[in-house]
């Protein structure tokens, strides 16, 4: 198995239909939780809605940059999530997310594997590998927030 399709199940499995590390995936937790709850704060925990809101921050902008070779993202508005109101508004950003985790993996699974141990974007911010695992490991930590605070809901 190449590296760059061995990175694109991997991102497919924590972001939208894997079972194997979490038993879940981000996907699951998030496509029938109502509006209401995505967008619940249990004390100063983030919402679920502001979860998936941070992570999709990062897809969308890392796809961006694969594409323009400019990373224009910034860690300081990842949680700038516009206020939800309303089923469509959570529906909108649920659908964005699994767009983008797609569309991320694809990517990712385009890329040449040669490119993997490439600078991404400037030497601070290391090779394009180190970029995409840190993807998946983010992402597993905020999958583990979103369980966290389902099972805090049922406690309630």
């Amino acid at each position: 198995m190449t590296r760059n399709l061995f990175l694109a199940n991997r991102i497919r499995e924590v972001l939208l239909n894997g079972k194997w590390i979490a038993n879940t995936n981000f996907k699951e937790q998030i496509i029938n939780v109502n509006w209401e709850k995505a967008v619940q704060k249990i004390g100063n925990i983030n919402s679920i809605a502001m979860l998936t809101f941070h992570i999709n921050y990062y897809l969308d902008g890392l796809l961006k940059a694969f594409v323009n070779g400019k990373l224009e993202i910034n860690d300081r508005f990842s949680f700038d999530l516009q206020p939800i109101t309303s089923a469509e508004d959570w529906n909108n950003l649920v659908k964005d997310f699994i767009s983008n985790a797609e569309k991320f993996a694809n990517a990712v699974l385009a890329l040449d594997n040669s490119r993997l141990d490439e600078i991404f974007i400037d030497e601070k911010y290391d090779t394009y590998l180190r970029n995409i695992e840190g993807v998946i490991e983010h992402s597993y930590y905020h999958l583990g927030q979103v369980v966290l605070i389902k099972k805090m809901f049922d406690l309630q």
